[in-house]
């Protein structure tokens, strides 16, 4: 036991040995015999400050989930993990989407790779007008950026999630006081050869349905969009026909896959309906 005149806090006794830096061991470098390449191996479940753009404010700032993954030869035990987040706090304290693609060829360079992947989902905003009141308020949607390089060729797919109501065709037609609708959610996956707007994107889809959603209306409000959707009826094949007639006739859409989930209302369950181009 060392008395105290033979030591100060927080440092040695004299006389005592200091060993320099212990050089600690690499696991995920050590060769691994399985022979099975890894084709995506990285992080998830990340939350990032993220700035893009926006049509009507030129900059939008929201918080991002993100992914981010590499390729791991089949040589190689593992990764460094750790080296994801040097690379995307090297970017600094906010992510630009325009710096996606240094962030994929930052992601080879680090980590040996030749394919890196990035995906990043986040809330998006509109402020929207209600038809009638006039009412303005903001209106959240969930987009998606799916972003790939191979080498320096990037691939870029971006992703939207759409909120509508639907009115029931079938339902108009055979009732005498009404017609069931719902609610529904449309995803969108595009690849397209420049850029375009996530509301740009958003409102083709909320013209496919038989009514957009509002954050908030009043009653002359709701009495129009009920109104509205009752003179627009659609089944979910309509919807996603609809959406991928607007998409076809985009000269930039390259590719895209339509999904429609109608939360039916009559019914334990739900209706779906796909559509993909490419």
């Amino acid at each position: 036991m060392l008395r105290n005149s033979d030591s100060h806090e927080g440092f040695p006794a004299r006389g005592l040995a200091v060993s320099g830096p212990t050089r600690l061991p690499d696991k995920q470098r050590e060769r691994d015999h399985r022979e099975l390449r890894i084709d995506k191996v990285g992080v998830r479940g990340l939350r990032f400050p993220i700035q893009i753009q926006d049509k009507a404010h030129s900059v939008q700032n929201t918080i991002a989930t993100i992914g981010m993954y590499v390729d791991l030869p089949k040589e190689f035990k593992g990764t460094h993990m750790s080296r994801f987040l040097e690379v995307l706090n090297a970017h600094g304290g906010m992510v630009h989407v325009e710096n996606i693609p240094d962030i994929l060829y930052a992601m080879q360079r680090k980590l040996n790779a030749k394919t890196a992947h990035l995906e990043m989902e986040f809330p998006f905003f509109l402020e929207k007008t209600a038809p009638v009141s006039g009412r303005r308020s903001l209106m959240d949607y969930t987009a998606r950026f799916d972003a790939s390089a191979c080498g320096r060729e990037i691939d870029f797919v971006l992703t939207v999630l759409v909120g509508v109501t639907t009115l029931c065709p079938c339902s108009k037609a055979i009732s005498q006081y009404g017609a069931h609708n719902q609610r529904g959610t449309v995803t969108v996956q595009i690849r397209s050869s420049k850029a375009i707007w996530i509301e740009d994107l958003i409102a083709l889809v909320e013209h496919s349905a038989s009514s957009e959603l509002f954050s908030l209306l009043k009653r002359q409000d709701e009495k129009a969009v009920t109104e509205r959707a009752y003179d627009n009826p659609v089944f979910v094949e309509d919807l996603v026909r609809n959406v991928a007639l607007k998409l076809n006739a985009h000269p930039a859409v390259t590719w895209y896959k339509v999904e429609a989930e109608n939360f039916e209302s009559i019914h334990n369950h739900n209706a779906y309906a796909s559509i993909e181009k490419g």
